[in-house]
């Protein structure tokens, strides 16, 4: 790569897109409630992108000034031969931060070889510690799998462990401070977040379970006194220290206080369409682009400086509706 200033990419609301949200598969070993309907239809393998494809626009968007590719999914790490992808973004030049989120069930065979790869930071999803509940919630995973994966990842010593939890009244609302608790004892952050409405679930009224992070940060802070920080890892958790422990708590609020002004990241799903908004269906097709110029990384860029225009002011989220977004988390990317 030669020394000429890179292009940055500057959407119309003059934000800087700097992160990356890259998803490698929309298939899961967990159907967790909120993320996923029980009986899925996913994407026919010819529709997916290819490793290959996924590492050329990981290059493309590094070389277009991104800082930060977080690999999600679905759950990245049943993607077959994934590693050879997170050893090629690993290795890209100007590339900060190459980051994770998985469920854990994987971690305690692949923690080693995601570190060793570039991968530095990793988010491990977990709403219960209650067996049982946690059965019920994903549907198909099973609790000391994921214990086991994150003891696994703080052995490795990756540079931060975060953990994400999702809180639905009448589910595991009672379990935040247990949670609370068990990132202290492990000395990882954790974040509650907001369930966003992707996709139709019939599995629960998510306006009945909906629980804002103001009503968790009240239930921690009865315990714990949170001081708010300005400490940021590029998302969009709002982050709260605790004046006893290394521990810090996080909040990413996509109802109860909207982030979008702030908003610098995008999302490219497996099928190869770049979302430019999570609560939008603004995208562009960099599957077509890379399907109709094999290997070459111009056009890709091209098409990704014009997705930018793409890029909406805000989301709108009301739970009280029928979801505009009929897409699921899993399909959408972590």
């Amino acid at each position: 790569m030669n020394n000429a200033v890179k292009p940055t990419l500057i959407d119309r609301f003059n934000r800087q897109v700097d992160y990356v949200r890259l998803s490698v598969t929309d298939r899961c070993d967990f159907r967790c409630v909120y993320c996923m309907a029980e009986d899925m239809t996913f994407a026919p393998r010819a529709e997916i992108l290819t490793l290959e494809e996924l590492g050329l626009i990981a290059q493309a968007f590094v070389e277009l000034g991104v800082k930060k590719i977080r690999l999600t999914g679905g759950e990245p790490l049943v993607r077959q031969n994934v590693m050879s992808l997170v050893d090629h973004i690993g290795q890209l030049d100007d590339l900060n931060e190459l980051t994770l989120t998985t469920n854990g069930s994987q971690l305690s065979k692949q923690s080693k070889a995601l570190y060793n790869g570039g991968v530095k930071r990793i988010n491990i999803s977990i709403d219960s510690l209650k067996p049982e509940r946690f059965k019920t919630i994903t549907r198909t995973g099973d609790l000391e799998t994921v214990l086991q994966g994150i003891d696994a990842a703080i052995a490795t010593g990756f540079k931060r462990i975060k953990l994400n939890a999702v809180i639905l009244k009448g589910r595991n609302e009672d379990e935040i401070i247990d949670l609370v608790n068990f990132a202290r004892d492990k000395n990882v952050d954790i974040s509650f977040i907001e369930e966003m409405p992707l996709g139709l679930i019939d599995e629960h009224n998510r306006a009945l379970s909906f629980c804002s992070s103001d009503e968790i940060r009240e239930t921690v802070s009865a315990h714990y006194p949170l001081t708010s920080s300005d400490e940021t890892t590029g998302g969009p958790s709002h982050y709260y220290t605790m004046a006893d422990s290394d521990s810090r708590i996080g909040f990413i609020s996509p109802h109860s206080h909207n982030f979008c002004h702030l908003c610098n990241r995008v999302r490219v799903t497996v099928e190869g369409r770049l979302l430019l908004c999570l609560g939008n269906e603004h995208s562009a097709d960099l599957r077509a682009v890379l399907r109709a110029n094999p290997g070459a990384i111009e056009p890709l860029k091209d098409a990704i400086i014009a997705a930018m225009d793409l890029k909406p002011e805000k989301h709108h989220f009301n739970l009280d509706e029928e979801p505009d977004i009929v897409r699921f988390m899993n399909m959408t990317g972590g």
